[in-house]
């Protein structure tokens, strides 16, 4: 009977495997395939002959299942999971304090090192047996470990005398939905909210799970399940009962729900008459609410808030400033063990400076005021997500405060999730800045890990890309953008290349002739996007609303949200000046960045018309002009992408026909817009320089007009 059940379940896991070489995304990196390499798969199988996993509890239920489905999958042969340690070549998974054999191995001095959510992966030999033993002071920790160890399996990596030993660099790691309460996402690509808010309580969709399976695969700890652009009615009674039905499900995965607070909530849906942070009644509400909240979930994480920006109300409202406002809501949370993320990302086009200047003008004063269970959450640049910024400079500036790092996976400015553009290298770019703050070596990433100034809270958050669509992000590559940001969050220290390798053999194929295409693939992918977007420093030329296509053109209403305000062409040149003789925005950075940055002739090429005004006649570093440059770029860009899909193209028979269909069909859509704005943004220009487009080049086919009279409605991820 017993050999019977063993053929059929092998019977039917290759079955499944055949069935399953049309895929439709769904399983993103967790899809454990069997092994294709004969040799490795008898190695994987000698070296695991049974598992042994210790725990009753819901997360030690989580491992035994995960463990169970990724090893019977790509191993092909059961794999029961145990309480009963016997045999040798044996997968055992526990914590010192629920396995007397976990205690007995010695390596509490190690697993001391690694905290509550670190984790070992080691060889071991015990009374003659050689077992690999995944151990953590923690369930959730040993989760992690599981997954590590899949994710070796997945890669197709060794696992002989392994010694790994990993902890996270960060305390905080959390995703950012825009997701409203009408379903809809802003800067949405892939479809509705997965939050179906109706059917909560009552309703669990079996995807929330799988949702938090994919976040804590790569050791994300949190998320934060509405817009910064907050609407009061998620702290009522009503939806908190549907927030506490999202918690118990992510519970067991060591995921804590966090909520956007809307800073005039006391008004909206508590009846006061003001929502001013010193005002008694205020803060007595937000007690009050507090303490509601955690009744519901114990666990809850604490509160994003967006305020005092692009109209969000505020303490500025009240004559206050940002430090009153946030500590009111830290004090309320404190005896819980919650947090405040208090968004930066404000600016006034009432204020006549420079918009880049504003988040630092605002901020750094406040260093020191806040209390120690507040983050200042900071974007990556000081400007709003674009293609290349150069680091915030409010990094290295609050050695007082702890900031968190707001990187966004949805590609609000870089493609709309239609681009395949790979933003690890944007991540790393901005982690592996050097701020000087405490001179060389005082990096970005050491500014976000708390390593740099000794804080205890620590954290990166991401802007979620994920939707209803069945592949969760709408682009098949758009999931390699989620993925890296959970590996970078969990360890900025780790190269996007690493990164790419481990995406792509998990999600596509260990063949190496497949790999050899889409690593190089995807790691140019994100400088061809710079380059036909916006090249050499050129920023927010995207189109009014939905940042889609181009509109260098754009005018009117509001300065800083026009295109004219950024790159200010003109007869004489091009580019923002922020240099000394400028806005001075680079009077911000610590020295020797100020001066390199301050200086045209040591200021970096690619971010040249970021703090410059640059002449069109003016000499690059090859003995171009600028306006010969600006034309290469643009056209290198769609060359690129043109270079990108020739190469998918060649994978074809490689690739599952439903995914390869799927990014053909993107791939040609990035193609045409790529052109686009090429052509738009260089006949544009073209009208301040009077210079002709190189002979080489292919000119453009339409005429200025006829992009600037192009119309679009119902843009996904804005209100239309």
């Amino acid at each position: 009977m017993a050999n019977s059940t063993k053929f059929f379940l092998t019977f039917l896991l290759l079955f499944a495997f055949l069935i399953g070489k049309s895929e439709d995304g769904y399983e993103l990196w967790l899809r454990y395939k069997p092994v294709e390499n004969h040799a490795l798969l008898n190695e994987y199988r000698n070296a695991i002959k049974d598992v042994v996993v210790f725990g009753q509890s819901e997360t030690a239920e989580v491992i035994k299942s995960e463990i169970t489905r990724g090893l019977s999958s790509m191993l092909v042969r059961p794999y029961p999971v145990s309480s009963v340690l016997s045999s040798e070549n044996v997968l055992v998974i526990g914590t010192p304090f629920n396995s007397e054999f976990i205690r007995s191995l010695n390596l509490v001095s190690r697993l001391d090192r690694l905290g509550n959510e670190g984790y070992l992966i080691v060889e071991t030999t015990s009374k003659g047996k050689k077992r690999i033993v995944i151990a953590s002071n923690s369930e959730v920790g040993t989760l992690y470990g599981a997954f590590h160890f899949l994710r070796l399996i997945q890669s197709n990596k060794p696992i002989g005398a392994l010694n790994i030993e990993e902890k996270p660099q960060t305390t905080h790691r959390l995703l950012n939905h825009w997701d409203n309460l009408d379903r809809t996402i802003e800067r949405g690509y892939a479809g509705f909210s997965i939050w179906d808010w109706h059917k909560l309580p009552d309703y669990i969709d079996p995807r929330y799970t799988d949702y938090a399976r994919a976040n804590v695969s790569l050791g994300i700890n949190g998320t934060v399940i509405t817009n910064v652009n907050a609407n009061a009615l998620v702290l009522t009674d009503q939806y908190i009962k549907k927030v506490a039905a999202l918690a118990k499900v992510f519970r067991p995965y060591g995921i804590k729900i966090y909520l956007t607070a809307r800073f005039s909530a006391p008004v909206e849906i508590g009846g006061l008459k003001t929502a001013d942070p010193i005002d008694p009644q205020v803060s007595d509400w937000w007690k009050t609410k507090i303490e509601e909240i955690y009744k519901a979930i114990p666990d809850f994480g604490g509160f994003l808030v967006k305020a005092n920006s692009e109209g969000q109300p505020g303490p500025q409202n009240y004559g206050r400033n940002h430090a009153d406002g946030a500590n009111m809501l830290a004090k309320a949370l404190a005896p819980h063990g919650g947090v405040v993320m208090w968004r930066a990302f404000v600016y006034d086009h009432n204020v006549p400076d420079d918009r880049a200047k504003q988040a630092y003008t605002e901020f750094n004063p406040l260093d020191g005021k806040f209390d120690e269970n507040v983050f200042v959450q900071v974007k990556n640049g000081a400007i709003d997500f674009q293609p290349r910024e150069p680091f915030h400079p409010l990094f290295g500036a609050m050695p007082k405060t702890p900031l968190m790092m707001e990187f966004q996976i949805t590609q609000e400015y870089t493609g709309c999730a239609t681009h395949l553009v790979y933003l690890a290298p944007l991540y790393e770019e901005c982690l592996d800045a050097d701020t000087y703050a405490k001179g060389k070596g005082s990096t970005v990433a050491k500014v976000i890990d708390g390593s740099l100034d000794n804080h205890r809270y620590s954290g990166l958050a991401g802007v979620s890309n994920i939707g209803n669509d069945r592949n969760w992000t709408g682009h098949p590559f758009a999931q390699s953008n989620w993925y890296a940001y959970g590996r970078l969050a969990w360890n900025p220290a780790l190269s996007s290349e690493d990164i790419a390798d481990e995406w792509i053999r998990q999600t596509f194929s260990n063949d190496t002739k497949v790999i050899d295409v889409l690593k190089p693939m995807m790691m140019q992918s994100r400088e061809a996007m710079v380059d036909y977007m916006t090249p050499l420093g050129l920023h927010h030329i995207m189109a009014r609303n939905h940042h889609w296509g181009p509109g260098p053109w754009v005018d009117g209403g509001r300065p800083d949200w026009t295109s004219l305000y950024y790159h200010r062409a003109d007869s004489l040149g091009i580019g923002f000046n922020r240099s000394s003789t400028g806005s001075n925005a680079v009077a911000q950075y610590y020295e020797p960045v100020r001066q390199q940055f301050d200086k045209l002739e040591t200021c970096p090429e690619n971010l040249l018309l970021w703090f410059h005004h640059v002449p069109w006649t003016y000499k690059l570093k090859n003995g171009q002009t600028l306006w010969n440059a600006i034309c290469d770029h643009y056209y290198r860009g769609t060359d690129a992408v043109k270079q990108m899909q020739k190469q998918w193209q060649g994978l074809k028979g490689s690739i599952d026909d439903q995914r390869f269909d799927h990014v053909s069909q993107l791939l040609q859509i990035q193609v045409n817009e790529s052109v686009w704005w090429r052509n738009a943004c260089l006949l544009y220009f073209q009208q301040f320089s009077k210079m002709p487009i190189p002979e080489k080049y292919e000119k453009p086919d339409k005429t200025l007009e006829y992009y600037q009279n192009l119309q679009f409605r119902y843009v996904p991820g804005i209100e239309n």
